[in-house]
Formats: structure tokens, sequence, C-alpha cells
């Protein structure tokens, strides 16, 4: 502060400002949250309450059913078991007949709670006995015979990883430091040998700051462990009251890469946070990371709105934002097998339903009569082969829209006092990083080009648009900005207008 109040004839009016009228105050509270015995930044379970537009999205979030998808044991002796976390992927019986989501054998660990199949469409669904009995068939050694059974076109890229897994010569570990209690030593020699493979295959961050985060008691590491010594991990730091991860570091040594460890490493990963009720990841990625984090279902387009965790994680510079959201239905660890045995099973029910319809039709001979289109179910032999009429089919088609009444009501929308916002595109260099977050961005502006184009051939498109205006300031703006209360009051006025014009149906 000395050096501060020598230079403060130096310095601009707003940092003159903020250094010599606000940082000793915030000094003073900084050294008696420290010296306080009941500040809550000793306190390691201490969770921060959200803000009120958080809570209301947490309260109204429907709870996902979800299960214990890993063998979980802890290492070392009974009192540093808190510091590691020992994970396993649990088997499947072949004579286990039941759906993947209905039971999982295993230990108790292993199992799942039922999720309710009421919310998903079973119409028509095949019957157990019928999937028991091709699973039986696909599953016998005598049945499979030829160089499909031996040798797969296409291997998962992560199978030899499972199978090392299955051998014990690959382990997984959550380890993370500890303020609270002791660390054993082996967890602290697993994160020293973390910090070294991170540094390695990360040599654009310092050493220093990969140290702070790895040793950090917020943050946990997913260890990759080979006859005895780590060979790669994933370090995150998880955010209980606002539903997400941030992975910070995701590295394999280099001479143990190409083996399919990454991808196995991340599937661990999500198993473990859907066990924890954590279904979105985010990360900033480099420019040599994007490919491996596409591959591992990770999206430019972020889902969460940015309210969720903007001022939560650091913005690092030339990396791209990527998002992640997790299924809790599904085990990451065994996804591959279990998408490789339900293809097996749709390939027999074909074969089965091709055995069973041997008629063969005439072909068509309307269209030579003139006629341009039929219906689907008119096609002879077609509802005999299993073809069923889809929801969209049997929805009512949209109405030809028009023209002049949405012409009319883009005008009044585009005169209302709260459409300022939204007249022209958001200028890149206003706001440089709104197109990193809004991956479809709309305006009036353009809607307005769409509507002389004709671009508009249906109501649906045109509303699409306009909600798309109002998601998008949504997503990107805090709900007590200007932006955010504009949009709210334009959207219900173009639904009044809309209602006016005869063209709403919601």
């Amino acid at each position: 502060m000395d050096k501060c109040r020598s230079e403060r004839d130096r310095m601009p009016p707003e940092k003159r400002v903020l250094v010599l009228n606000h940082f000793p105050r915030f000094l003073s509270l900084l050294e008696e949250e420290i010296f306080s015995a009941n500040s809550p930044i000793w306190d390691p379970e201490y969770k921060q309450q959200p803000p009120n537009h958080l809570q209301s999205i947490i309260d109204n979030k429907t709870p996902n059913r979800r299960g214990e998808f890993e063998r979980v044991t802890a290492t070392g002796e009974s009192k540093d078991g808190f510091t590691t976390v020992s994970l396993s992927s649990c088997s499947i019986k072949r004579d286990d007949l039941k759906r993947a989501s209905d039971t999982r054998s295993g230990d108790q660990g292993c199992k799942r709670r039922r999720v309710d199949d009421s919310i998903y469409d079973v119409t028509d669904d095949v019957s157990e006995r019928t999937v028991a009995d091709i699973v039986a068939t696909i599953t016998d050694p005598n049945y499979m015979c030829g160089p499909d059974a031996l040798f797969q076109m296409q291997a998962p890229r992560d199978e030899a990883a499972k199978l090392e897994e299955q051998r014990k010569l690959i382990e997984f570990h959550v380890i993370g430091n500890s303020l609270t209690g002791p660390v054993n030593k082996q967890t602290m020699l697993w994160l020293i040998g973390l910090h070294n493979v991170f540094s390695h295959q990360l040599p654009e961050m310092t050493k220093e700051y990969i140290s702070q985060l790895v040793f950090d008691p917020k943050h946990k590491t997913l260890a990759l462990v080979k006859e005895g010594r780590p060979i790669g991990g994933i370090c995150f730091r998880t955010f209980h009251s606002q539903g997400f991860s941030e992975i910070v570091f995701c590295a394999v040594t280099s001479n143990e890469q190409v083996k399919g460890y990454g991808t196995h490493l991340m599937n661990h990963l999500k198993d473990y946070h859907i066990r924890n009720n954590i279904l979105h990841f985010l990360t900033f990625a480099d420019e040599f990371a994007i490919g491996y984090f596409k591959k591992q279902g990770f999206s430019k387009d972020i889902k969460l709105p940015r309210t969720m965790f903007s001022g939560y994680i650091k913005d690092y510079e030339g990396a791209t934002l990527m998002h992640c959201e997790l299924n809790p239905r599904i085990v990451y660890t065994q996804f591959t097998a279990v998408i490789r045995r339900q293809k097996e099973i749709v390939k027999k029910l074909i074969d089965m339903r091709q055995k069973e319809v041997r008629k063969v039709h005439p072909g068509l001979t309307c269209f030579k009569e003139g006629v341009r289109n039929i219906p689907i179910d008119c096609i002879p032999g077609v509802r005999d082969a299993g073809w069923r009429e889809s929801r969209a089919t049997r929805a009512a088609p949209d109405p030809e829209p028009d023209p002049s009444a949405l012409r009319a009501v883009l005008h009044a929308v585009k005169n209302h006092a709260a459409a300022w916002p939204f007249l022209k595109p958001v200028d890149k260099a206003d706001v440089p990083d709104y197109y990193d977050h809004i991956k479809y961005p709309m305006d009036l502006r353009t809607m307005g080009e769409r509507l002389k184009a004709r671009y508009y051939s249906s109501r649906r498109l045109f509303v699409a648009d306009m909600a798309r205006i109002f998601s998008n300031c949504r997503l990107y703006n805090s709900p007590d900005t200007d932006y955010y209360r504009c949009a709210n009051t334009l959207e219900k006025y173009f639904q009044t207008k809309m209602k006016d014009a005869g063209q709403w149906d919601k």
C-alpha cells in the first residue's frame, strides 16, 4: 500500500479510486475472514447458496434417476480412505435376460435402480421373451462362427483398455489432496507422478500452475495407474451448486497413447460423475485437444445457461469452450458393448421378420398413370412388413403461412420499445465472445430478409426464428440485465400479436 500511495499521482483516476479507496477495505475484510474461526473458507463442506434465478432452475429440475455404475472401494488405511476412490466396471452376466436398464449383475454396489420407462415411448416394443431368445442365440458359441466372431471389423477405441482393466493390468483411482486430514504416501506419490505427466504433455502450462491445481484440495484427479505408476489422468473441479465439473487437465503419457486409454479414462470419469449426480462437463480445449473432446461427446454448442458457469471457470486465451451433457441412463464404460449387442439383436429381428414376410408383391403402376405421390400405407406389403405410422407423420401438417400477416407481426415487433437490442445482428467488435457462446444467432433484420425471400414455408419456421432471438438473449445475458428483461417483454408482445393475427396455434 505504501508503494501505491507513493505512485498515486501517476495512476489513472479510475485506478487511483480503486486502489486507494476500495482495495484497503478489501484487504481488511480478507484479513478478518482469514483469522475468523467461523469463516466458511475453512469449511471443506461449505456450499455457496446459488442466486435466486439459479435456485429456481435447480428446484424445477426433474430429479435424475441413476444408480451406481462402478464398484467403489477405499484404498489404503481407513483413516485415509477419503483421499482415494477405486473404480472398476461392473460385469454383465450373459444369462441375465432382463434389460440393461433394469438390473446389472455384480455385487450390491453395482446394481442400478430401475428407471421408469413410462416416460419413454415403448409402443410396439419387442417382447422380453423374444429378446431373451435372441440373446440366448447370439451368445451361443455354436451359433457364432466365421470371421466376424473372431475378428471385428471395427473394434471400439477402448476395447483394449477394457481388457487390460479386466486383467488387472491397469487401475483407475480418484485421488486428491486434503487440508482436513492426512494424505497417505501412495496418494501423494501418484499426485506427483500426475504432475509430471501433465507437465510433459501440456508444455504450454507452467509447472507452477499445474502444481497449484493438482494439489488444490478443491480439485480431484482421475488417475490411470499402470504397473504402480500413473500414466495418465484427468484433473477436474466439481461445482456441486451449479451442477457441472470443469476439466482442467487431461493427458496420457506419450508412449502409452493410441491404446484407447484416453477414451476409457473419460468413460470412467462420466460414470463417476453420474453416480454423484453431476451431469455436465465444461472444458477449454486448445486446437490440438478439440478432436479428442469431440470424440468423447463434447460440443462447442454450450447447452448450459451462461449464468450457470460465468465467474466459476477461468477463461483461457486461444482455447475453445466445450460442453458435454451426460445421460444418467447410460453406463459409459459398458456403452460400446451394449451398442454392439443391440445391433446384433436388431439384425436378428430383421432376419426373423424377413423370414415371416416372404410374399412378393407386384410393382406399383400408379405413377405411370400420372399420380405424383401416394401414402406409404397404400403400398402393398408395407404394413405386413411391420411399418407403423410415426408420430411426426400422424401430426397435423403445419398450415400454410399468411405472408401479409407475418409481415404485419414482424413490423409491429420491430416498432416495440423493447425491440432495440434485437433489430440487427450483434456486432462482434462490440461483443467479441458472443459468437463463441451463441452458435445460431438471429435478429429481426435477418427475419425481415428471410420473409422477403419467402424462406418461411410454414408458421413453425417463423416462430422458431423469433424464439431463437429470445433464447439466445437469455442464454448470453444475466436475468438482471436490460437485455434479458427486453427479451421477456418482447416475447409476450410477439405471442399476443400472433394470436391477434390468427397465426398462433400453441
